[in-house]
């Protein structure tokens, strides 16, 4: 059979509560604990009231490897080592005072690692007290006058409270007083403090609060918790046996005979009917003085777990709460007796918690329980750091994820807080010194994370309709009463049937009206006069109670005109004060406003000046851009300059090169031709002289053996001059002139100019001038003690090689006295290709342009081999040929 399972119950939807749009963020404040004595190095700065900077200290840069910089954090208020409790209290718990006395609540925290003066921030010492004994003195200081007499205001046990009438509540009192079993209230409490707890406020350092509501009764009640092991135990309850130490087996856990698992006894959490948590059980002490409640809060602190560690020598082990609730109810309409209305009973609450400081186990060296307590203490930080954060990520994204406020005690206790019910306020305690730098750096981040939380601001409650002031008026109409009475020598009691009995006893006695006799006609007149005597006095003191009604009626008109008028001065008072409100609300907007505009301006200052920043690198970009492009430009100027100039020096070479080739080759075809008819002449006139022999009469001779031709000289092969010279006659060569020399042979001096930009070709022919003296530039010193001179200079040939030329000259003195150079010729050296031209020649070369096909012989083989060629001395144009056909004798 399958059961049906069971639906979940819905769960009870929360009252609507009054929307407040406006929302506060967490106040969050850092406190710094001065450097101990045995600490050298300081890892905190204060740099503002605001910011701290932390640095990492020497050495954790060296293990860290520098990875670590300084980082600045800003909090809404920074207190350095020099604050006195006076001024952290000013700033951090009296605003939360006085907000609880005007019937809102409140939380307040100290968050820091072990060891950072969280307590001492709480709690304080003798001389120096922190913010819990302050508190509780504004508080008594501010409602003194107007609390409620002890037990008129009782708790339901439901995080509610009731109101019971001044008769009910002494009953209550006797009771209490009865019951062994609760402590009997202090009655002199100033004698019976202790002496830890004493002296703990300077009266000059009281503070009181402004604008209390003098209409209301109110009562204080005092309640202590601690947080131990996510545990929750109440710090004021009186056990015959402690709970909260709970025999432990070996294994941690506790145990009774028969070896069952016990969880430790410790109180709930309930949520009440307004959704609000509360500890369920939890005794809540009604207090009347500061010392008394001093006194309560010293008796639970006495309770409240604490150990010895590596790092602390009192080293908190558990959260603790001190919840300070103030019930508040109105008076009746006379202004005499509190309102007997549950529903008019307000109740608030200031929790104040010291947490426990988050701790590494291997710098305390805890061992056992210690290492528990730790784990434990680091895990409710944890989930409250969890909780912070998707509040965060809740408002700032806009996501609705949950928030996991039931994983840890702290934070379940105190969720309404965040949901809005109070202010949240937040001291961060930090240690300078090196050694907790690690933990200050996630304490500091958890802090700034913190910052941006929102709360919403708490709704103000309804205000009671009954008319103001309705507590100083009974009481003024009870004094003026009572001095009306000691004037006319009256009872001053207040009570009505004591002065009904003393008017009574003032009127005169009866007579005796018992009667004999029937003709007594003594006793009867008698009782008549003394009646009429009675009532004339009667009469008399109702005619004085009347005019002395009437008095004081006039009075009371009077004193009701001058609260009339009084009533109008400080109506028309607090009109001027609301105009002057509204006129500081118009300011405080537009200076808000202005402060936006200004934060706008400055945001848009450094958007421009980024902005201009940017722009200046991109100018200072473009402009080495520019000036690079520029560089570069001009170097392709110069370049193209060069190389225009070097193509004008090729064109030139080039052309005075073929220019040279063109005059050879003419000079050359000249030769040739005249070669030809030199030739065609010796063959005519032989011609001419074997005709001239045949024609001689008789028996012709044998015809003589032909002679071989004499072969010209040199000197007759040569001719004067390449020019085209139609003459066949070879002239002589032309010698060059010999100079006279001034010394003897090889004692010339050369100047050797070889610029530097020449080019090493590597040649195994290198000019070589004995004697000479070697400079890149000529100067007048060095051609002053030379008389020759020679330029080396190279250039790129038509071929593409580079040639070199030794461009020669005479140091001539001039008539001024310096030096001149005068050349006299060129000797030219130059590389060519290994690659050898074909030895045999085209049938077309040497033939005539005009294709004359006479001279055939002279292109045969014999004819060609019996041609010399040789080149010409002393030509700077090229090769020259000379050619002298020599007519070989032929086989007959």
């Amino acid at each position: 059979m399958i059961r049906q399972a069971k639906g979940k119950t819905p769960r009870k939807p929360p009252p609507k509560k009054p929307s407040s749009n406006q929302k506060d963020p967490v106040g969050v404040y850092c406190r710094v604990r001065p450097l101990g004595v045995e600490d050298e190095e300081c890892c905190i700065e204060v740099i503002s009231s605001s910011t701290i900077q932390l640095h990492a200290p020497e050495g954790f840069k060296t293990n860290r490897n520098g990875e670590y910089k300084e980082t600045q954090y800003t909090f809404k208020k920074v207190f350095g080592v020099s604050i006195s409790q006076m001024e952290l209290f000013e700033h951090v718990a009296k605003p939360l005072v006085d907000d609880l006395i005007h019937g809102k609540n409140g939380l307040l925290f100290t968050y820091g690692v072990t060891g950072s003066g969280k307590t001492f921030t709480m709690t304080g010492s003798p001389g120096q007290g922190g913010l819990l004994p302050r508190s509780l003195d504004m508080i008594f200081n501010s409602i003194g006058p107007y609390q409620a007499k002890r037990y008129v205001f009782k708790t339901d046990d439901k995080n509610g409270m009731e109101v019971q009438n001044e008769v009910d509540a002494l009953l209550e009192r006797q009771r209490r007083e009865n019951n062994l079993s609760v402590p009997k209230p202090l009655q002199n409490s100033r004698q019976k403090v202790d002496p830890e707890m004493a002296d703990m406020i300077k009266p000059e350092e009281a503070y009181k609060a402004d604008g209390v509501d003098e209409d209301s009764s109110y009562s204080v009640f005092v309640s202590y918790i601690e947080i131990y092991n996510n545990y929750i135990y109440d710090l004021l309850e009186e056990t015959p046996e402690d709970a909260i130490k709970p025999k432990w087996n070996g294994g941690g856990t506790p145990v009774r005979q028969n070896t069952e698992f016990i969880p430790p006894q410790s109180k709930i959490l309930r949520e009440d009917q307004n959704h609000n948590m509360y500890v369920a059980g939890c005794m809540e002490v009604e207090v009347k003085s500061a010392e008394e409640a001093f006194q309560v809060f010293w008796k639970g602190q006495k309770k409240r777990k604490v150990a010895n560690t590596r790092l602390n020598r009192e080293s908190s082990r558990s959260h603790s709460v001190l919840i300070i609730k103030l019930a508040q109810a109105p008076l009746d309409a006379d202004g005499d007796n509190i309102l007997q209305d549950k529903n008019q009973v307000t109740v608030n609450q200031l929790c104040l918690v010291d947490l426990a400081g988050s701790e590494r186990t291997g710098r305390t060296g805890a061992e056992g329980t210690r290492i528990r307590e730790a784990g434990n203490i680091n895990q409710s930080l944890l989930n409250l750091r969890t909780c912070i954060e998707i509040l965060r990520e809740n408002q700032m994204c806009g996501t609705n994820r949950m928030v996991p406020y039931r994983d840890s005690k702290v934070t379940h206790l105190f969720k309404n807080y965040f949901d809005g019910e109070g202010k949240v306020r937040m001291v961060v305690c930090v240690n300078p010194k090196a050694d907790d730098y690690e933990e200050t750096l996630l304490v500091m981040r958890f802090a700034e994370m913190t910052q941006e939380v929102e709360v919403a601001r708490p709704v103000d409650r309804p205000i009671c309709g009954f008319t103001p002031g309705r507590r100083h008026r009974n009481q003024a109409f009870k004094d003026e009463l009572s001095r009306k009475l000691e004037e006319r020598g009256g009872p001053v009691d207040r009570d009505m049937p004591s002065v009904i009995s003393h008017m009574v006893h003032n009127l005169p006695p009866l007579p005796s009206c018992e009667l004999t006799d029937p003709h007594d006609d003594v006793t009867l007149p008698r009782l008549i006069e003394a009646l009429q005597n009675r009532h004339r006095i009667r009469q008399m003191m109702a005619d004085e109670y009347s005019k002395a009604a009437n008095m004081m009626k006039s009075m009371i008109q009077e004193l009701d005109k001058n609260q009339i008028s009084h009533e109008n001065f400080i109506h028309e008072q607090n009109g001027k004060l609301v105009e002057k409100d509204r006129i500081i609300q118009n300011n405080k907007a537009e200076i808000e406003r202005l402060e936006k505009k200004t934060k706008m301006q400055e945001h848009k200052i450094d958007i421009l000046q980024k902005t201009t920043k940017i722009y200046e690198g991109d100018k200072r970009s473009l402009q080495q851009e520019l000036e690079t492009r520029e560089q570069r430009l001009q170097r392709e100027v110069v370049d193209k300059r060069r190389m225009e100039q070097r193509m004008h020096g090729v064109v030139t070479d080039t052309q005075l090169k073929w220019e040279k080739e063109c005059d050879r080759r003419v000079n050359a075809m000249q030769l040739e031709m005249q070669n030809k008819l030199w030739v065609k002449d010796e063959k005519l006139k032989q011609l001419k002289a074997i005709v001239t022999e045949g024609k001689t009469p008789g028996r012709p001779d044998p015809p003589p053996r032909q002679t071989q031709p004499k072969r010209p000289s040199r000197e007759e092969r040569l001719p004067a001059k390449r020019s085209a010279s139609p003459s066949p006659i070879p002239t002589a060569t032309p010698v060059r002139p010999l100079h006279r020399r001034s010394r003897s042979a090889g004692g010339e001096k050369w100047v050797d100019h070889k610029p530097s930009s020449n080019m090493d070709l590597g040649t195994v022919l290198q000019p070589v001038i004995p004697n000479a003296i070697q400079v890149s530039a000529p100067s007048e010193k060095a051609l002053s003690k030379c008389d020759r001179y020679v330029l080396t200079h190279q250039e790129v040939a038509s071929d593409g090689e580079i040639q070199t030329k030794l461009i020669k000259g005479e140091v001539i003195k001039t008539r001024g006295g310096g030096q001149a150079v005068q050349f006299t010729d060129i000797e030219t050296l130059k590389q060519e290709l290994t690659t050898a031209q074909s030895r045999k020649r085209k049938s077309s070369e040497g033939k005539p342009a005009n294709g004359d096909q006479a001279d055939g012989a002279w292109t045969d083989v014999e004819t060609r081999c019996s041609v010399a060629v040789e080149m010409r001395a002393g030509s700077n144009m090229g090769p020259g040929y000379e050619h002298h056909g020599i007519t070989k004798r032929r086989k007959p």
